[in-house]
């Protein structure tokens, strides 16, 4: 991220930095890069598909350290990529690095770099609008309006991206590595507390080499960022010959001693081109010159829209938006920068393309996205299939993306049609904010393949997740045993139990959350990759579903994403389940946790029976498509499921009477029917029997 060993370099000639006390000051910070830091310095779980609770409360700690100190946080994250789209071979290669990282993961083994759970920017996002930290999602890449921003209010940039050791930032730049804010110190003889961190300005740096500031960019692009790496052009200049000095930096300090004669960018840059031609044909000397304009372009800074955001709350207007970006409608604009729509939209519209994440699985299976792609399928039918088109009558052409994944241990890619479901045939993306709440919620409930009454006795905000439950088991590849889906279901209630106990008081739930909670992996934990691998496509699914639901203005209550999953308990349960443990006997003692974990399951069971006879309608153009997963039939796990249910519902004695407000804060009512033995024993032996476990309604 950003130029090339230039932090090293950083570090190696440290007296640049200057030791400082950081109070009572707004500060910038790139929260894309913040968050990176925090989930993988705080040795969080990378293997097991991650700890989204534990990350929550490092962000929490965080953001208490700053307000401690009177620090007032500005948060940015990276929107889209850049629209010019010069950095989709430096985006290729890193994804083929996570994808390496991953696979060694998945042995046993540390990878170089990291792996970041599927849901961590969802996480961080919610954290950041829990808190009330102000907060924005840039329209493409933030590191232009995050230096703009902070050179606009005059203030500092935190971040670990070594570009703003370049962008020209009067109040500078405070590296996260040097920002010690788990020790929040004391000024003698007051209460005053403040952050011990190391400050860096242009200003230092070039008075420290004694080179112009307006050569900075060039140097930057030199040396080889984000945007340009003339060694693989098959260009290569030595500039260890101007410096006096040996070793790993020997480069740096010559380029450092050449550039010390000229005085502005121009010079520089014409002077470099000269060097080039010589040994070079015509087109090396061609690709240079684009690929340096393009490496010192990246540091010039045009006038952000953040300062209005943040001060007005409002988006930036469509003219001030450079030509391509104006593809997105107007209603968009303001719900990107919130965060609150997926910015995977506008790599969609822009660029056709979608770069997808990477988890630790089974690489000897396909990728756990292709498990998701029929939900993605619609969700670009919805972008690609109604966007503007002059503002004619005619509905446009659906179109294709390609996308990004792994396959096997390599990153691959292929075309994806975009796919609409009957029930958004008349949708146009210019208008999809305006329509009927009904028709959103349809159209989401068709793609993922259930039905609004499925949902009645789930509590609104785990309807989603629910929902996204039924989709997997439907879809993943292969289907997960019946172990696999309780522990996800306990891991729901463990969630939903640790959101309450911190959220209300009187909480009577405690031995099934300390019982739980005593079941998660500490130390080097094991992994089964089988188990990895289904998990990696339920979050998947997640992910993709939470992106179509917040496309069409959130039909469903959006959950609290980190509260859904931990993956060091749920592969824990996986095995404990399979060992003989049941989810009975870990729920005993807390009478709503069983009615939540049941009133999931029977959702589930409601879904698969509903689901036989019918088969999701979609319309590609003017043809209809079956995804063929969704005719796929449920064979062992349907069966085991229903015999579970019909145990539970023998184990939960005669008839119920409705209860008052319960200790979760839930109005639970508990409606019975009758049926007869000799039908259970059909329902036993016939997998496809219809769910005649009590209802639940949560009020």
């Amino acid at each position: 991220m950003g130029v090339q060993g230039l932090t090293s370099f950083m570090e190696e000639n440290g007296n640049i930095l200057k030791d400082v006390h950081l109070r009572n000051s707004k500060l910038i910070i790139d929260g894309s890069n913040l968050f990176n830091l925090l989930y993988f310095n705080s040795g969080l779980d990378q293997s097991h598909g991650g700890d989204y609770d534990a990350f929550e409360d490092h962000v929490c700690k965080f953001f208490k350290a700053l307000r401690d100190c009177d620090i007032a946080p500005f948060v940015i994250v990276d929107g889209g990529s850049d629209y010019t789209d010069k950095k989709f071979e430096t985006k290729k290669t890193r994804a083929q690095s996570r994808i390496n990282t991953a696979n060694s993961l998945s042995m046993g083994l540390q990878g170089s770099g990291g792996v970041l759970p599927t849901l961590i920017k969802h996480v961080f996002k919610q954290v950041l609008s829990s808190l009330k930290v102000p907060f924005a999602q840039c329209i493409c890449e933030a590191d232009q309006d995050i230096a703009s921003l902070a050179r606009s209010w005059n203030c500092p940039v935190l971040s670990n991206d070594s570009d703003f050791y370049i962008f020209d930032i009067q109040a500078g730049f405070l590296p996260t590595s040097h920002f010690h804010w788990q020790k929040v110190s004391v000024q003698r003889g007051s209460s005053i507390r403040y952050i011990p961190c190391k400050l860096y300005t242009t200003t230092s740096f070039c008075r420290h080499f004694n080179i112009n500031r307006q050569v900075l960019p060039v140097f930057a692009a030199m040396l080889g960022n984000d945007y340009v790496k003339l060694h693989n052009m098959g260009v290569s200049l030595r500039w260890e010959e101007y410096s006096s000095m040996e070793g790993r930096f020997a480069r740096f300090d010559g380029l450092l001693n050449w550039l010390a004669r000229f005085q502005g960018q121009e010079e520089a840059l014409d002077s470099v081109l000269r060097l080039i031609v010589h040994g070079n044909n015509r087109q090396k000397m061609d690709a240079a010159v684009q690929g340096l304009s393009l490496g010192i372009e990246e540091y010039h800074l045009p006038p952000s829209c953040l300062e209005q955001f943040f001060n007005d709350g409002v988006g930036p207007g469509p003219g001030r938006l450079p030509e391509p970006l104006r593809v997105l409608p107007d209603w968009t604009l303001l719900p990107l920068m919130k965060g609150s729509l997926p910015s995977c939209m506008v790599d969609v519209l822009l660029l056709g393309r979608v770069m997808q994440g990477t988890q630790v699985e089974d690489p000897r299976l396909p990728c756990g996205n292709n498990t998701s792609r029929p939900v993605r399928q619609v969700l670009y039918g919805l972008l690609l299939g109604g966007r503007r088109a002059g503002h004619s009558s005619q509905r446009p052409q659906v179109d294709e993306v390609e996308e990004y994944y792994r396959e096997g241990k390599n990153l691959t890619s292929s075309m994806v049609d975009a796919v609409l479901p009957s029930a958004a045939e008349q949708m146009q993306l210019d208008t999809l904010h305006q329509a009927p709440r009904s028709v959103q919620l349809k159209v989401f409930l068709e793609t993922l393949g259930v039905s609004q009454s499925t949902l009645s006795g789930v509590p609104p905000h785990l309807r989603l997740p629910v929902t996204v439950t039924c989709y997997w088991l439907r879809h993943a590849n292969p289907p997960p045993d019946l172990p696999v889906l309780q522990a996800l279901l306990l891991g729901l209630v463990y969630g939903e139990l640790c959101r309450q106990r911190k959220s209300r008081r009187g909480f009577m739930e405690g031995p099934v959350l300390e019982r739980l909670r005593g079941l998660i992996q500490r130390g080097r934990r094991s992994l089964d990759l089988g188990v990895a691998h289904a998990y990696s496509q339920w979050q998947c699914c997640l992910k993709e579903s939470l992106h179509l639901n917040q496309l069409l203005c959130l039909p469903l209550v959006e959950p609290q994403c980190a509260w859904l999953y931990k993956g060091t308990l749920v592969h824990q349960l996986v095995t404990k389940l399979r060992g003989g443990l049941t989810s009975d006997s870990l729920l005993i003692g807390g009478p709503c946790s069983g009615q939540l974990y049941r009133a999931m399951l029977g959702a589930i069971l409601n879904s698969h029976d509903a689901h036989e006879a019918a088969v999701i309608p979609l319309v590609t153009g003017p043809r209809r498509a079956t995804p063929p997963s969704l005719t796929q039939p449920l064979d062992d796990l349907t069966a085991s499921l229903h015999i579970l249910a019909l145990e539970e519902d023998d184990g939960a004695g005669g008839g119920s009477k409705a209860k008052t407000e319960d200790d979760l804060g839930w109005t639970l009512v508990s409606v019975r029917t009758r049926h007869k033995s000799k039908d259970r024993f059909k329902r036993i032996r016939n997998p496809e029997f219809s769910w005649k476990q009590g209802r639940f309604s949560w009020e």
